[in-house]
């Protein structure tokens, strides 16, 4: 027979420790959230569905978002032991300026629909944390307010060229001057892709109030109190437009983009360019020897053609095409520190994240896209440390295979 006894007070006040109440309801959301699909459920709850569905969803199938997501998963990482890795360092040179992470904020448009604090708190962040961050052509902040909140980040600037040159040149003459260094050129935009959650949701800018998002604003009484209560959702770079995303999307898109348009963008942008969207090994080759500094390879989140390659596994074939000629950078279906540390593994030079402090931004405002890049940092610090590299430059392609 087991003998039994009362515990003394002692031991209780051991065991009984309750966590410490936190007042602020944001700061509790986030407490809570310790991967990046904890802040998308969260998001998800916070956010009326045709904002939250505009970032979240991909084009038609969503197949090329799905597949970018699955290559992730089929990293198989090899540890080294024995290697001494209680001090990491995360940081990386990225177009000759060192960043204390290797990624940066994806430019994203609409960016104030998903928060009333949109662009500006982005940038913030990315100034506390010594990365870049991006602005889109199709922000909610324009490129001087964007510059006025985060006068210390490191800002680039992306820019779709239509069929009007001088209205590019001006955004381009307006980010030299606010400071942004780099110009990141996005080529694979034709014409919009079909992104069926928006057309199912009737998603306009600014979101009008049919009986159908009335009911779900019912759901989301913040988010529509926020909305109607701040700055009104405008392209702060574009002039005044009212109709569905996707009639603004084959507006502002042109069909007719080519080499010469790149020549262009060289010629008349006199920073560091980035050609965004490049999606072969010709393609890659093509745009450096017409002067990018950088390729990014990217299937545009999965949002433009579905079923298009898989920027993880186009990697290998780019890199060894361009044998450092350029920087070689990718994005789309990076959810987690783990898969950072892949695709640097694997040879990229840097990242682009989205979704991800999108997500962040939903749940819980600046704050929330800080709890972002905290996650990533701290899934960073740990991957590495398993795998026994110290430094970004000591990670190879052997420590990260495709099963």
């Amino acid at each position: 027979m087991t003998k039994r006894r009362l515990p003394k007070p002692s031991e209780l006040k051991q065991i009984l420790r309750p966590k410490p109440i936190v007042l602020n309801p944001t700061d509790r959301r986030l407490a809570n959230a310790h991967t990046i699909a904890d802040l998308r459920m969260i998001a998800r709850k916070r956010t009326p569905r045709a904002a939250f569905d505009y970032t979240d969803g991909a084009a038609e199938l969503e197949d090329s978002l799905r597949r970018a997501r699955q290559a992730y998963r089929r990293i198989e990482f090899h540890p080294n032991v024995l290697r001494g890795v209680s001090d990491v360092d995360t940081s990386r040179e990225i177009l000759g300026k060192t960043s204390a992470l290797p990624f940066a904020f994806a430019p994203t448009g609409f960016t104030r629909m998903m928060h009333h604090e949109g662009e500006a708190a982005v940038g913030r962040v990315a100034e506390r944390n010594g990365i870049p961050v991006g602005l889109s052509t199709m922000a909610t902040t324009s490129i001087e307010d964007l510059a006025a909140a985060a006068p210390g980040a490191r800002k680039w600037f992306q820019l779709y060229v239509w069929r009007d040159h001088g209205a590019g040149e001006d955004l381009m003459n307006r980010a030299w001057a606010a400071g942004y260094d780099t110009l990141m050129l996005t080529v694979d935009t034709p014409v919009g892709g079909s992104r069926l959650r928006d057309v199912r949701n009737g998603l306009t800018i600014p979101p009008a109030l049919t009986l159908k998002t009335f009911l779900d604003g019912a759901l989301h009484p913040a988010w529509w109190f926020n909305l109607l209560t701040t700055e009104p959702l405008t392209f702060a770079s574009l002039n005044h437009f009212d109709g569905t995303v996707a009639e603004l999307l084959n507006k502002l898109f042109d069909p007719t983009l080519n080499y010469d348009d790149l020549d262009w963008v060289r010629r008349t942008w006199p920073g560091k360019l980035v050609v965004k969207g490049v999606q072969n090994v010709a393609d890659a080759r093509d745009v450096v020897k017409h002067g990018a500094d950088a390729v990014l390879l990217s299937n545009h989140g999965g949002r433009q053609l579905d079923r298009a390659p898989t920027p993880l596994e186009l990697l290998p074939a780019v890199l060894d095409e361009l044998q450092g000629s350029a920087e070689v950078w990718i994005d789309t279906g990076i959810l987690s520190g783990g898969d950072i540390v892949a695709a640097i593994a694997r040879g990229a030079d840097a990242v682009l994240i989205g979704r991800a402090f999108l997500y962040g931004l939903m749940a819980g405002g600046e704050r929330g896209v800080q709890r972002c890049v905290d996650i990533l940092r701290t899934e960073m610090v740990r991957t590495m440390q398993l795998l026994g590299v110290r430094t970004l430059a000591d990670l190879t392609p052997s420590h990260a295979t495709l099963r």
